[in-house]
């Protein structure tokens, strides 16, 4: 229990995907500008990052590593979390059009979202269990989410704040994603 704990806040807090790793920032600045989109795409990715992660460690585990194919890891685990995008955007279509409208390219771009390959790879890399690299893809899809839920918050106050004409749009963006970023670097000797 202790190690999922840690696993828990390393995952949220101390090495989040997209403050800390600076992974998945493709769909962190393209989603953030409303609450439900920033809602929605947080819930496809900890989807997504889950069920990857459910499929890849089998994968990993009793096919690829005891028949010596651990090169081939990265091109079965995109195949592996392309499946999953798929089964989100046919869901989504059907059941949340605004949604799956509001996330528009950033949707399919979850196949080659870097933090979703990445929470599969370091599962393998820090020797994590069955379990534990579930609560790390379940955790730091719940990182993910609540950076893009901050920065959302952070975005609806630039819209509204006076800001210099030079820096409106994507240099007042930058520079308030940096900021909320080192914000998180206050986390980083919370777990050694």
């Amino acid at each position: 229990m202790k190690e999922i704990l840690i696993i828990m806040l390393s995952a949220v807090f101390v090495d989040n995907f997209v403050l800390s790793k600076f992974m998945g920032i493709c769909p962190f600045l393209g989603v953030s500008k409303k609450l439900s989109s920033s809602l929605g795409m947080g819930a496809a990715v900890i989807f997504v990052m889950v069920c990857a992660t459910c499929v890849t460690y089998p994968v990993y585990s009793l096919i690829l590593e005891p028949n010596g194919l651990e090169y081939l890891n990265t091109v079965a685990f995109i195949l592996i979390i392309a499946l999953f995008v798929q089964l989100v955007e046919i869901m989504l279509k059907k059941v949340m059009p605004p949604l799956y409208n509001a996330l528009g390219v950033y949707l399919p771009l979850i196949t080659t979202n870097c933090a979703v390959l990445g929470v599969t790879l370091l599962n393998i890399d820090n020797g994590y269990t069955f379990v534990q690299s579930v609560a790390n893809a379940f955790f730091a899809g719940v990182g993910f989410t609540i950076a893009l839920i901050l920065f959302s918050g952070v975005r609806s106050k630039l819209e509204t704040a006076d800001i210099p004409e030079t820096f409106k749009g994507i240099p007042s963006t930058l520079i308030a994603a940096s900021i909320v970023s080192l914000s998180f670097m206050a986390f980083s000797g919370l777990i050694k």
